[in-house]
């Protein structure tokens, strides 16, 4: 298959960012797409709302169900998934990428924060993709895509910032547990993180880092990865942590340039969590 045309994807944070890229790669195959996020009107500071993301997606292609979805919410998100299968018949991928962070140690992470991020991160991912699995089951090549990072649990990834680590981690986790439990149904459960940071506008939000989005890729290569993995056979390709460069150089991209935000040579901000044990492909252009 290389392909998403007709397909139904459920996207959670889907109005911005990655999220919204993922959506518009797949819309440009003609897929549908619910946008479930809880920005239903717009954010002084982030641009985006479910609708502005559904008027993109339509204008690209596809078909758009914009929801007012907080996956803090079982319920909200049990009447979205219902929602969406009303309206397109059926849920074929679920993508797994609302996420809150907060990169700060222990003694500076209140509780608010805490609950915040793992409501959303860790929980967040399970409820979705719980209420999406019954559907995924009567789909023909269901896949399931966390954007969460690869299993390393070096101290390093988990010291400065202990509650976002443990909740980003908690994504992966359950990505591969249910990647083995629903392994029979063919269901595929992948992740996937980026080896760069990704200029989204809640990166630009963040005080002081100017020189990091400069050095950072743009969302579509998440949305070129994901797309490249939601094509597999999802009965052979499951259980795996995959990092966006490599998932692409395996389709035979060698030139990262066009993914740049600043083109040139300068050195690009590595992300959080890139294991050691998945370096960049040998001979690419960066």
């Amino acid at each position: 298959m290389t392909s998403l045309k007709g397909k139904t994807l459920f996207v959670s944070g889907a109005s911005r960012g990655i999220g919204l890229a993922i959506a518009l790669r797949a819309a440009r195959d003609g897929a549908n797409v619910a946008v479930a996020a809880k920005t239903a009107e717009a954010h002084p500071k982030l641009p985006g709302t479910i609708y502005s993301a559904a008027e993109e997606i339509e204008a690209a292609g596809g078909r758009a169900l914009p929801l007012v979805c907080d996956i803090r919410d079982e319920a909200q998100i049990e009447a979205a998934v219902a929602r969406t299968v009303e309206a397109f018949g059926g849920i074929d991928i679920c993508i797994n990428n609302a996420s809150a962070i907060n990169l700060t140690g222990t003694l500076q992470t209140d509780g608010k924060r805490y609950d915040l991020m793992h409501q959303i991160n860790a929980r967040g991912t399970y409820f979705v993709s719980k209420y999406c699995i019954p559907h995924l089951k009567n789909a023909v090549n269901p896949h399931v895509l966390t954007l969460s990072p690869p299993l390393d649990l070096s101290p390093r990834n988990f010291a400065p910032h202990p509650a976002y680590s443990v909740a980003k981690f908690g994504m992966s986790l359950y990505a591969m547990a249910m990647a083995a439990e629903f392994k029979a149904d063919g269901i595929a459960f992948n992740t996937l993180w980026p080896r760069t940071t990704i200029a989204t506008a809640a990166l630009k939000m963040i005080p002081g880092v100017p020189d990091i989005v400069a050095r950072s890729r743009t969302p579509q290569i998440m949305a070129d990865a994901a797309h490249a993995i939601l094509v597999k056979n999802a009965r052979e390709f499951t259980g795996n942590q995959c990092m966006d460069d490599i998932v692409l150089f395996e389709t035979g991209v060698t030139d990262f340039r066009g993914y740049r935000v600043t083109p040139g040579d300068d050195a690009l901000m590595p992300d959080l969590f890139v294991p050691k044990t998945m370096p960049q492909p040998e001979g690419i252009l960066v």
